[in-house]
This record gives structure tokens, sequence and C-alpha cells, in this order.
């Protein structure tokens, strides 16, 4: 059997990782993945490792490479414990593992984590086309930071309680406040006309952690619409961080059939990336 090839994505203060493993069937099979917070790189990638070969029962024999990727996988120059690392690039790793964790042969893939990557991923003859198409600085860097300066929380936990009592209608300026629903036919009126343009003097910490999280997830969902009209596409998958938070979850599937997409956030869609990495050049 072929032994384990194992992925790993360090990012800023998470590193992810994940393992592949041929089954008796030939197939390709999906280890758990997993992840460990740390300020410290190097710590946090041996300690993934540490803690995924453990959990796994998994021996340094058993291992055949390592690939890794992320902004923070330049730290490591030499080999983990003899084992070859290899780096592959982050966004080719953004359009592997969404495809593979959609099960589709085309889609437009967005990362959703501190900032955002849009992707144009295809596969064809267990051949992948993949074209990086832009991003935007927007992402859970932009709903960390303004809920730490505008509210005082930075804990996404408490981010996604304060949402559960907020109220749009106290900050956001919608199509149904400007206009009656002649004057644009076929729109949703509760589309945002103006994230913020209506924000009222009584409006709560609970209605400002909405709004913040709405306006982040209205722009990459705009964002990801025109990237897959460009290229006549329906489907839209989402990975990273972003898709395990509800106010930014609902967004998208709650818009989904105003613009004629399917956005998909696929089981472990937050390890998309590290997933595509393992994947990435077998």
């Amino acid at each position: 059997m072929k032994k384990t090839v194992i992925g790993i994505d360090v990012g800023g203060t998470t590193t992810k990782i994940v393992g592949f493993r041929d089954n008796p069937n030939g197939e390709k099979e999906l280890i758990a993945p997993q992840f460990v917070r740390a300020t410290d790189p190097i710590t946090s990638i041996y300690g993934a490792f540490g803690k995924f070969t453990a959990e796994n029962g998994l021996e340094l024999k058993d291992i055949d490479r390592i690939l890794m990727t992320g902004a923070g996988s330049s730290v490591i120059t030499k080999p983990i414990y003899n084992l070859l690392c290899q780096p592959v690039p982050e966004f080719s790793s953004i359009g592997i593992g969404g495809l593979y964790l959609s099960g589709l042969n085309e889609a437009i893939v967005v990362s959703m984590g501190t900032g955002t990557a849009l992707i144009h991923a295809k596969k064809a003859n267990e051949k992948y086309d993949i074209e990086y198409l832009g991003g935007t600085g927007v992402g859970g860097g932009t709903l960390i930071g303004l809920c730490r300066k505008m509210l005082g929380v930075d804990n996404v936990e408490h981010i996604e309680q304060l949402c559960a009592d907020g109220d749009l209608d106290n900050i956001d300026l919608r199509i149904k406040d400007i206009s009656s629903n002649r004057s644009y036919d076929g729109i949703n009126e509760n589309l945002t006309a103006a994230n913020f343009g209506k924000v009222s003097d009584l409006a709560t910490p609970a209605d400002l952690a909405l709004g913040i999280s709405n306006m982040v997830a209205e722009t990459i969902l705009m964002l990801s619409v025109f990237a897959a009209r460009s290229f006549g596409l329906e489907h839209i998958v989402l990975i990273g961080n972003l898709t395990t938070i509800a106010p930014i979850r609902n967004v998208f599937e709650n818009l989904s059939h105003s613009f004629g997409v399917t956005f998909i956030i696929p089981e472990n869609s937050q390890f998309g990336t590290v997933i595509g990495a393992a994947l990435n050049g077998q």
C-alpha cells in the first residue's frame, strides 16, 4: 500500500494538517483534518504534525512526504524528522481542494480566510487548470478587526452570539428603503443598497456585529457572482474559516437564488486549502 501523504497549511495563527492514503480499492482515503493554534509558525507546524500522527497511529515510516502551503510555510527550510517537505502553491491548492470537496469538475472556488482569494478551477483527464482571478482584502481579518475596534470583541464565538440578536434594519439601507418594487423590477427588495447606510442612533452592539458580518459576506458574495458570470458558471464553492461562521453562511444561503448561482459549502470546507495541498502533485 502506498504511504501516507501529508498536507500542511501554515497560516498566521492557525496551522491545518491532513493526510491521504490509498485504500484497498486504490482510492484516496482522507484522514480526518485537524488544526492547532500557535503564534509561532514553527511551533504550530511541529505541534500539528505531532498531534496528527499520534491521534491517527502514524509512524514516520508510514509517511511518504509532506506537502506544505500557506504564508508561514516558508519558515521550514529543512526536512521534518528527515521527511521530505515540498512547497506547493497556495492558489492551486485552493482550486484542487475546492473541486475535491465539492465533487465538481469546474467551479469558482473562493477561499475565505483572513482575506479572500477567487480561483477558477477546472479538472479534465485527471489534470487541473487553475487560474487565480484576484481577491479582496475583505475577509476574516476585516470581521475581527472591525468588531474589536467598534465593539471591543474579537472572539469569533462571541461575535456569532451577538449577531444572533442583531437586526439589519437598524444598520443597512436596502432597496425597499429607497424605492418601490416597480422601480427595480425583478430585484429582491431586501438586497442591500448601502452597507451601514441607515445606522440608527439606537443600534445595539448586536446590530453592529451583524452589520459588519453582513458587509463582509456581501462583499465576497458579489465578487464571487461576478467571477462566476464571467466564466458562465453556476457553481461557487466556498472554503476557509469564514465558512464556519453562522451569520456569514446565512448570507450566502439566503441570497443564492437572487443571483442565479449555487453556493456550495462542503463538509470540511475550512480545510479546503490543506486538502488541496495534500493532493497537489499526486
